[in-house]
């Protein structure tokens, strides 16, 4: 399979004190774009709002 299995978690929450939610995604390995971590903007159920989450390794 070309595809990983990745966490994404909240970037805000840990500043405000409050729990982080996390996500699981996909991408793909091979994938010349995304070098780097994958960021994406998702609804976290603690701050009630969009926030900026960021791939763990």
């Amino acid at each position: 399979m070309s595809r990983d299995i990745i966490i994404l978690e909240c970037t805000e929450a840990k500043a405000e004190g409050k729990p982080t939610s996390r996500y699981n995604s996909t991408r793909n390995k091979k994938s010349l774009n995304t070098p780097g971590r994958l960021e994406k903007i998702k609804f976290n159920p603690f701050l009630n709002r969009r926030t900026l989450h960021r791939e763990l390794r």
